[in-house]
């Protein structure tokens, strides 16, 4: 009997760690995080060769630049201030869209949560830049997006952009969802936007509802 309870005193450490997963592996990552210096980098077709680059440093997304030849300047803003959050990126889950010399788009997804960002840069130094935290990026594996269009939410609607020409269209949910950007697949499955059609499955209550709409970018 000495023996039984020396083995359940010896024991009972053991299942205390495992119930409070001690040893349970952490939570996958929408990308991969491993530590890279290596600045990220695209250049447009335009003969002003317009450029965006991603500096790095410490592992973290440093810098935005964004410039062109003749320009005379590079614009510049810290990831720190534009995001107001530290992620992390993956140049494989990072894209570019340029219209000439007037404008970049940069679309990427948070390593660590999948958030989506969609950032627009125009080259013009009176212009502000633009951001939208709530990007349904091409880069996320269940949304697929048709090629030169920009994607977002606001919780109540899903707004389709074309990165070049502007014109937009959009599809309500038809109420507002209690959507956390950093667990969208919480609240938005999947979603499969082409120029003339939105269709999403979206949580809406307990239920997971399908929505589509025909539109026209315009």
């Amino acid at each position: 009997m000495k023996r039984i309870l020396l083995l359940l005193t010896l024991s009972m450490p053991f299942i205390f760690l495992s119930s409070c997963n001690w040893f349970s592996s952490p939570p996958p990552t929408f990308c991969d995080t491993s530590c890279s210096s290596d600045t990220i980098s695209f250049t447009g077709t335009h003969q002003s060769k317009p450029t965006v680059k991603i500096s790095i440093a410490n592992c973290l997304p440093d810098t935005l630049i964004w410039s062109y030849e003749g320009l005379g300047t590079n614009r510049k803003i810290g990831f720190s201030y534009l995001i107001g959050a530290s992620i992390k990126i993956n140049k494989d889950f990072v894209r570019a869209q340029f219209n000439e010399n007037k404008y970049a788009w940069i679309l990427f997804n948070d390593c660590l949560t999948g958030r989506g960002f969609q950032i627009k840069l125009p080259y013009d130094k009176e212009t502000p830049f633009s951001l939208k935290s709530s990007g349904i990026n091409p880069m996320d594996p269940k949304f697929s997006i048709a090629e030169g269009l920009i994607v977002n939410t606001d919780r109540g609607n899903i707004f389709v952009e074309d990165a070049i020409e502007g014109k937009k269209a959009m599809m309500t949910f038809g109420q507002k969802l209690d959507i956390d950007y950093d667990a969208l697949h919480d609240h938005i499955d999947s979603v499969n936007v082409t120029r003339d059609r939105i269709w999403v499955r979206i949580k809406i209550g307990n239920d997971w509802v399908e929505k589509e709409k025909k539109i026209i970018l315009e």
